[in-house]
Formats: structure tokens, C-alpha cells, sequence
């Protein structure tokens, strides 16, 4: 068993992401976990992951306030315990719409490199 309390959990900046607050809390350098990666993820009001392709399978669980999901022309608002599963290279973007911070579950598997597959 390997617990990471939230307060342990890696701090990091994706790329297009405007205020959202990002925190590892299992898979990268600081877990031995290979497979896939847990990230919760806070939106504050306004806050945006621009349009972007997974990098491999991801599953988005909305754990508190309400965020805007669009990918292939349709948009959807996910509400809490909602979750939204895209494949590897679906585009998508995220925006919280509200005047309240949301937060979020990404589950995402670990990219494969050509040599892996």
C-alpha cells in the first residue's frame, strides 16, 4: 500500500492551462506507479485548459462545482460525481464557467512510447 496525503502531492503547470491548480497525487517521478497517473485538479472561476489531444486514454471525474467539457463540437456541463472518458488524441477543452472554484479527478494512463508497443 502507498498513500500520498494531498499535502505530499507533486505541484506542477501544464501546459495551456490558465488558472488551474494542479496536484499529483499518484504516477510521475514521484510514485512508482507506471501505468496510469491521479491528478486532482482545482478551476478557479474563469480558469481554462485550452484545446488540446489526450496522450493516451483519460477519465475526468467532477468532484465539486460544475465544468464546461468540449470535444468534437459537443458540450457538455459535468456536475459532481459526473465523468466524461476520452480515447488517446481526442481533443478537448475545459473551462469553469461559474463564479465558483471546481475541482476534478483526471485518471489518466501512461503514454506509450513506440518501443513499448
Amino acid at each position: 500500500m502507498r498513500i500520498t496525503r494531498l499535502a505530499d502531492g507533486e505541484l506542477f503547470n501544464p501546459p495551456g492551462h490558465t488558472g488551474v491548480g494542479p496536484v499529483r497525487l499518484q504516477g510521475g517521478d514521484a510514485t512508482p506507479t507506471d501505468e496510469f497517473s491521479v491528478v486532482l485538479s482545482h478551476y478557479l472561476p474563469g480558469a481554462t485548459a485550452g484545446l488540446a489531444p489526450q496522450v493516451s486514454e483519460t477519465v475526468y471525474v467532477v468532484l465539486s462545482g460544475a465544468l464546461v467539457m468540449t470535444s468534437g463540437g459537443e458540450e457538455a456541463t459535468l456536475q459532481p460525481y459526473d465523468s466524461v472518458h476520452f480515447t488517446t488524441g481526442t481533443t478537448r477543452t475545459v473551462e469553469n464557467r461559474t463564479h465558483l472554484p471546481a475541482s476534478m479527478l483526471v485518471i489518466r494512463a501512461t503514454p506509450r512510447t513506440e518501443e513499448q508497443i
